[in-house]
């Protein structure tokens, strides 16, 4: 449109060209109605609306839903550093007077923006949130959708983030993730178990003896940004998660001396009953996750079993069928069952 009216202009007579720029009497919001606002100013109005407690709840809950889908683009994303909107965003999940759906609502919002962006990462980082989300995931006082979205926020925020990842080690953030193997919500089970294999799953230069038909997961299969990954860029090792999370894995953190690995393979084998009373006990997508990050500690990081988790493994790996591999490839599969052979 913008282009339009230029052409427009550069090819009018001086007469016309004089007429059109003498115009001062054009409402604004005309203009606004026709191209449209900026993506800035839709997102400073989206905040503004969340933030006024005189607005009711709906109004509110949509105009972060709003502010979510402007910040799914990187570059909006970017300018929430620019527009001083972390601050007030990160407020509204720990804000007493915040309702649960606003609060989901936001924690969308944040999950969103900080996904396969470093720079938003970092800006984020700086406000020391993790104590914040890491409450959220608590199920004794958050409901389902506020901890499944809790988790959604941290994903983005740990993903191929070494210096959030050491800040989260430091939190014992481990042991809340080892707690939500066991949450009576499922999905957020599922997430959980992959989460704990991205961070797990090595960069390139990381890999362990892995065989060369099988296909690394890598942060270059995302796009790259320059003004986003500029950290990335200019330090790879800034987003090797790998070594920490193999550490967290194998460290006993238990009460019973137990390690997160333990509590992975016990998720497995003997999985705590789910749904609002128990009724569920099994769920394959689950199973194929927790399998999935056994294939990257075993393969991928050369991580090895005790013969105490190489017996608790043998129950399930043992007579497989051979359609169902838990999601895995034959190779994959035969890897992971030589390991804990």
């Amino acid at each position: 449109m913008e282009s339009l009216l230029r052409w427009g202009i550069e090819h009018s007579s001086p007469g016309e060209r004089a007429a059109v720029s003498e115009r001062r009497d054009i409402d604004p919001a005309i203009i606004d109605h026709i191209l449209g606002k900026p993506d800035a100013q839709l997102m400073k109005e989206a905040l503004d609306v969340a933030l006024d407690v005189s607005i009711d709840e709906d109004r509110r809950i949509a105009a972060m839903d709003d502010l979510e889908m402007l910040v799914e683009n990187i570059d909006n994303a970017n300018d929430l550093q620019k527009l001083k909107m972390w601050e007030p965003l990160h407020g509204l999940v720990g804000l007493p007077s915040s309702t649960e759906g606003l609060r989901v609502q936001t924690l969308w919002v944040l999950g969103t923006a900080l996904q396969n962006n470093p720079a938003a990462q970092l800006s984020y980082l700086s406000l020391d949130p993790i104590p914040t989300i890491l409450a959220c995931l608590s199920p004794s006082s958050n409901s389902a959708g506020t901890r499944s979205k809790a988790m959604y926020a941290l994903s983005g925020l740990l993903k191929h983030n070494a210096a959030a990842v050491k800040k989260f080690t430091d939190l014992e953030g481990w042991n809340t993730l080892r707690n939500s193997l066991e949450d009576s919500d499922i999905t957020l089970r599922r997430k959980t178990a992959f989460l704990i294999n991205t961070l797990l799953t090595p960069i390139s230069g990381e890999i362990s003896s892995t065989p060369a038909s099988v296909h690394i997961p890598s942060s270059t299969n995302a796009p790259v940004h320059p003004n986003s990954h500029a950290s990335m860029l200019s330090d790879p090792a800034s987003v090797s998660t790998s070594c920490t999370a193999m550490e967290a894995l194998q460290r006993g953190s238990g009460s019973d001396g137990s390690s997160l690995l333990d509590a992975l393979i016990s998720a497995l084998v003997e999985p705590v009953p789910f749904g609002a009373d128990g009724e569920n006990e099994r769920d394959v997508e689950f199973k194929e996750n927790i399998v999935r990050l056994l294939h990257t500690y075993s393969v991928l990081c050369g991580g090895r079993f005790s013969d105490v988790q190489k017996h608790s493994l043998r129950t399930i790996f043992h007579d497989v069928s051979p359609a169902n591999l838990f999601d895995l490839g034959r190779e994959e599969f035969d890897a992971v069952q030589t390991a804990v052979s």
